[in-house]
């Protein structure tokens, strides 16, 4: 039995090397010749899964350690008998702290009160769930939409896009890439959306580069027709509009659900689901140590002074600060993809545990908690 590795998929090796041949690659270069004679493939986005990879070869199921799976010819492969999964909601902690860093570095940069500014959540998913509990959590406002959601669920807390943009003052998307249908993303903030937008708001993408149109995204910051916008995804990755980043409010590789945890989660999703299709004995099979950040994860916070979700937003930061991301790619855009390859381990809420001093109500210990982390007695 053969199973072909992205070789940048971190605590894989030696999950199955007991069970199979394992061969370890870059993503670009798992070609047809690689996987002709493989049983398994698992992968990451940068690996197109299609005919032309696929036809012919001995490959039953592909796993993707990522939430997004529009690398792979999904139709072709059920077609052709080929089992495919992702891993949904396996990072989208990760994206909800990074999206949690940018909520609270723009409120920091441009001077409001979360409490008076509203995020449009577009995508009400893994991800756009938690970003919107996050959002609220930090006070904000928060609208939602999602099409798909609200028809099959009819939720009446649900807007249209349009009301949506009508009402926000930061709108960030989480949806996955559709080309076509009534649920269509692809450009979904085109030139034509993005003129509906007023000159007081920011507009923000962590879901799929081609989500929003980058062009007429540029447009808009070069005319001074919306306040700013943050991208984490771009269109033509790795090959990114310079001009577009020097007019972001932040820049980052394609990094929001990069969290060590995140990866982890993804890994333990993929080799469970190869080993359930293959009948191999690591079915159970999870990552357990995950290393530490380089910062301590055991600190102390000075309630003194502070709101509790002032205290709240402290913790955050500490855990991420969205812009040494920013910095670092634009000091070397040339580098998008290496630095994704060697990303700083960062690790979730939960593995970081506070001391909160002076918190004489308890008030801040609940947002805390609330929020995942851990309040040292």
């Amino acid at each position: 039995m053969k199973i072909v590795c992205d070789n940048k998929i971190p605590f894989l090796k030696g999950a199955l090397e007991p069970y199979a041949e394992v061969v370890y690659l870059p993503g670009k270069d798992t070609t047809a010749e690689v996987v002709k004679d493989a049983d398994a493939i698992i992968t990451r986005t940068r690996t197109i899964c299609n005919e032309d990879l696929l036809k012919g070869s001995n490959v039953k199921i592909i796993a993707t350690a990522t939430i997004g799976f529009d690398h792979i010819d999904t139709a072709w492969c059920e077609g052709n008998g080929i089992e495919w999964t992702n891993a949904p909601g396996c990072n989208s902690w990760s994206v909800q702290q990074y999206m949690a860093s940018l909520l609270i570095s723009l409120s920091r940069t441009y001077g409001f009160d979360p409490k008076e500014k509203t995020v449009g959540v577009i995508g009400v998913g893994n991800v756009g769930s938690k970003v919107a509990r996050i959002a609220a959590l930090l006070g904000f406002k928060v609208v939602l939409n999602d099409p798909p959601r609200q028809r099959q669920e009819g939720l009446k807390d649900f807007v249209s896009l349009d009301e949506l943009i009508e009402e926000s003052d930061i709108i960030t998307c989480h949806v996955p890439l559709q080309r076509q249908g009534q649920d269509c993303t692809y450009h979904l903030f085109d030139s034509k959306r993005i003129a509906t937008m007023r000159k007081d708001q920011i507009l923000i993408n962590s879901s799929r580069g081609e989500v929003v149109d980058n062009q007429a995204l540029k447009h808009a910051l070069q005319d001074k027709s919306i306040l700013a916008a943050s991208l984490d995804v771009w269109e033509n990755e790795p090959g990114i509009d310079a001009e577009l980043l020097d007019l972001l409010y932040t820049g980052t590789p394609h990094i929001a659900g990069y969290s060590l945890d995140g990866k982890a989660n993804g890994t333990t999703m993929s080799v469970q689901a190869v080993a359930r299709y293959l009948d191999l004995p690591c079915q159970d099979w999870e990552v357990t140590e995950i290393p530490l950040p380089a910062q301590p994860v055991e600190f102390s916070l000075d309630c003194t002074g502070k709101t509790p979700r002032q205290v709240l937003a402290d913790a955050i930061m500490y855990t991420y600060d969205i812009k040494s991301d920013d910095a670092r790619l634009r000091a070397d855009i040339g580098s998008f993809e290496k630095q994704r390859a060697d990303y700083p381990v960062r690790r979730e809420f939960p593995a970081f545990t506070v001391r909160l001093e002076n918190d004489t109500t308890g008030c801040a210990t609940v947002f805390m908690r609330e929020a995942g982390f851990n309040i040292a007695e």
